[in-house]
């Protein structure tokens, strides 16, 4: 796996509903738990499952099987706009007080600001 030098700005952030646009779960939406910057990767609470085999730490433990979201690469998923309720591409704007927002390119709406 190659890795980044700098961590690339991310239009998909902690807490975002996303859908899935390509592979195994292509069409689920799910809630973004964790974002890794530099490996371009998010993660996405209930999709893209794999098993983990966990082995036992004493003698009279048995080995277990653990079903855990695993790491999916930003570019197959797409932000779910909160106000149009679509997948978009995400824009960004200066508002009135200067901030930079993400913007949906669907229903021209900013993202982050809460109303």
């Amino acid at each position: 796996m190659r890795k980044l030098q700098r961590p690339i700005r991310m239009k998909i952030r902690t807490g975002d509903t996303v859908e899935i646009i390509s592979g195994k779960d292509k069409g689920k939406r799910g809630e973004v738990k964790r974002v890794l910057p530099r490996e371009n990767r998010v993660v996405v609470d209930g999709l893209n499952l794999v098993w983990k085999h966990k082995k036992p730490r004493q003698m009279n433990q048995k080995g277990t099987k653990i079903q855990m979201p695993a790491p999916l690469y930003a570019s197959k998923v797409m932000l779910v706009c909160p106000h149009c309720d679509k997948k978009t591409r995400v824009g960004r704007t200066r508002g009135q007080d200067g901030k930079l927002y993400r913007l949906c390119k669907e229903c021209s709406e900013m993202i982050d600001v809460t109303k």
